[in-house]
């Protein structure tokens, strides 16, 4: 059969030539990714006679609009659309199929499927679940190369995800580094594109700073939908020398270790969990009310928001041994606040008296959700010396890894995404209510609002 195939650009044809069993490709808007998914995917059909392709979106109204219809439009008389089947099939025997998946019932369309490349277009937009499920149907005992193809930007349920495999490209076992290929596709890499519509890079540029660095210049460290979008663990690029800046404390959240005076208060901050990860924090608090977060307990597999499923004795055994042998907590006198949750004796003993049982003492921490994330973010704000009022060291991973990933809730704007791994997040909001604090600066001219130390108006 012939097809007459535009030429690509430089990215799409380094993406067009990669042979790994996953590739990422894009990074940014206006990468031609639809392009190159159905370009790969007609090549693939005719190289490889009887070859099965799957593609998705989240709903079959994208698939139609983004897939279905121009693949019609290129393919013209050489191949037909099935309707009922939602596939084009090749007079080769190979074909193209179309699924979408926007829930947890949608996956059963898959049960049983077996297909030798798939292409999750808008990858970022599904849940990692998802994507693993729909991931294992690509299998086949037959000579067909297996491949899965994700076309994505930074944002999205599943960013945590692809940034760990793709950018950061940090590894779990069952997972060979020599797998996985990122190819990063700017809007300026499309010169198509912008020969033909000029100004989208303009309207890209006139996006709000944190979008504009995400679908501009295909940063994953900032997106849009980000809850704790003031966190920043290395400093602006534009301050100066980084291990100056992370040294002088200055633009950055997490800083390098120092010793802890004797005289300064250590707390101890707890979020029960079992099925879900615990997550246990320690705090320094220096003379002028800063925290400093020197260590962490967290309680999760290799797999993200999956619990270690300790018994509430084996956390508290844990978490007493670390303050007895831990050079930052021997011999202090320590603090706690915790979940008001771990009262509930309503099957026995709670989770509070089993932890009185191993010397771990706790006060009930205030759980009002809004002003508390208010605290958080009073806290993580710098003042125009680039000064915050909360810290971390580098060892706290679980810290550093899940706060930058949570994002709004979608009904409640104001609110943190429950869904998302907010475990660490938990315990730091009963920490920062433990000890309140104001804005860096306040607003008081007459007639204005302004917010009390727990975040009401």
């Amino acid at each position: 059969m012939r097809i007459h195939m535009p030429k690509p650009n430089e990215k799409q044809r380094l993406a067009l030539s990669d042979n790994h069993r996953y590739v990422a490709y894009g990074g940014a808007r206006g990468g031609g990714k639809s392009w190159f998914v159905r370009w790969k995917a007609v090549l693939l059909c005719a190289r490889y006679p009887g070859i099965k392709i799957l593609i998705t979106r989240r709903t079959y109204k994208e698939l139609t609009n983004n897939h279905i219809i121009p693949l019609q439009q290129m393919l013209g008389s050489v191949c037909r659309f099935h309707r009922t089947d939602k596939c084009f099939r090749f007079p080769n025997g190979s074909s193209i199929w179309f699924g979408y998946c926007d829930g947890e019932g949608d996956l059963g369309q898959y049960q049983g499927a077996e297909y030798d490349v798939w292409f999750a277009d808008e990858a970022g937009q599904f849940q990692e679940s998802w994507l693993t499920q729909i991931d294992a149907c690509v299998r086949g005992a037959n000579h067909f190369p297996k491949r899965t193809y994700y076309t994505l930007n930074p944002g999205g349920p599943s960013h945590g995800y692809f940034k760990r495999l793709f950018i950061d490209r940090r590894f779990r076992p069952g997972e060979d580094p020599k797998d996985y290929a990122f190819i990063q596709a700017l809007v300026t890499d499309n010169e198509a594109l912008l020969s033909q519509q000029p100004e989208y890079i303009k309207s890209l540029e006139k996006l709000p700073p944190k979008l504009k660095e995400a679908w501009l210049f295909g940063r994953w460290d900032v997106y849009e939908g980000q809850f704790f979008e003031d966190f920043h663990p290395d400093p602006p690029p534009d301050k100066g020398d980084p291990q100056t800046l992370r040294r002088q404390r200055r633009w950055c959240h997490v800083i390098e270790p120092f010793d802890i005076p004797k005289s300064w208060t250590v707390y101890r901050s707890y979020d029960w969990g079992y099925g879900k990860p615990f997550s246990f924090g320690w705090w320094a608090v220096d003379y002028d009310g800063v925290l400093y977060r020197i260590l962490e307990l967290y309680g999760c597999t290799d797999t993200p928001n999956q619990g270690v499923r300790w018994t509430v004795e084996k956390q508290m055994q844990e978490a007493r041994r670390l303050e007895q042998t831990h050079p930052m907590l021997k011999g202090r006198e320590i603090r706690g606040v915790a979940d008001p949750s771990i009262w509930d004796g309503s099957r026995g003993d709670s989770v509070a008296d089993t932890a009185m049982k191993y010397g771990l003492y706790f006060t009930p921490g205030v759980n009002d959700r809004i002003p508390g994330w208010m605290q958080v973010h009073y806290r993580l704000a710098f003042d125009e010396n680039g000064y915050a009022n909360l810290y971390v060291f580098p060892s706290c991973k679980a810290f550093i890894r899940t706060i930058p990933l949570l994002q709004f809730d979608k009904h409640r704007p104001e609110d943190l995404d429950t869904e998302g791994e907010d475990h660490v997040a938990d315990e730091v909001r009963y920490m920062c209510m433990a000890r309140p604090i104001r804005p860096q600066a306040e607003d008081a001219s007459p007639g204005s609002l302004s917010l009390d130390p727990l975040g009401r108006w």
